[in-house]
């Protein structure tokens, strides 16, 4: 039965929601703006309220594999693995060779509701370091170094290692955004 809710978890993860929000506006949010089809480039090329259906689309859709998990009494960390493969199916849906979105909205519906305490942590820092770093994405890696040392601190990553692979998958996949967000923001000096 795990294994059924296992892969159930990974489909659910490649429906991306700004696909079928751009089609609805009548653009193909994966040839448009950045090409990725999620909120930031819904927000770009449709503007704020495409953007927010896109999060929540994208949020709800890693809620529900959280609360199917806990629905069905599966153990923290089945359900822990069903999030990453939520993840993984959104970054990387087997029917677009690969080519999904990069996994933040439907990570933070994971973790709002099977850890909201770390999620809580993640967040503050994200928003704590924006204002001097300027960039989303390396906000970001505060919040992501915030869940780690919380679940460390309450001695929990027994149970939510899954969602440090996640953490890693995503980063991974921000990489050419972290490179351009750490160039503009720090740039080097020249002699």
């Amino acid at each position: 039965m795990v294994i059924l809710y296992w892969i159930s978890a990974y489909l659910l993860g490649t429906f991306l929601t700004a696909l079928w929000i751009g089609k609805w506006k009548g653009v193909d949010l994966a040839s448009s703006g950045s090409g990725n089809p999620g909120a930031r480039n819904a927000l770009s090329v449709l503007g704020h309220r495409a953007s927010f259906l896109v999060f929540l689309g994208d949020f709800l859709k890693g809620s529900a594999v959280v609360w199917a998990g806990l629905w069905l009494e599966f153990s923290l960390v089945a359900v822990a693995v069903a999030g990453l493969l939520a993840v993984v199916g959104h970054i990387y849906p087997l029917w677009r060779k690969g080519r999904g979105g990069k996994g933040i909205s439907t990570f933070a519906g994971v973790t709002f509701w099977l850890t909201p305490d770390l999620f809580l942590a993640m967040l503050v820092l994200s928003f704590a370091f924006y204002p001097w770093l300027k960039s989303a994405t390396l906000s970001m890696l505060a919040g992501f170094s915030a869940f780690f040392a919380v679940a460390f601190a309450l001695q929990v990553q027994s149970v939510v290692w899954p969602l440090f692979l996640a953490i890693i998958v995503i980063v991974i996949r921000h990489k050419e955004n972290l490179k351009v967000s750490l160039e503009k923001r720090f740039p080097a000096k020249k002699a």
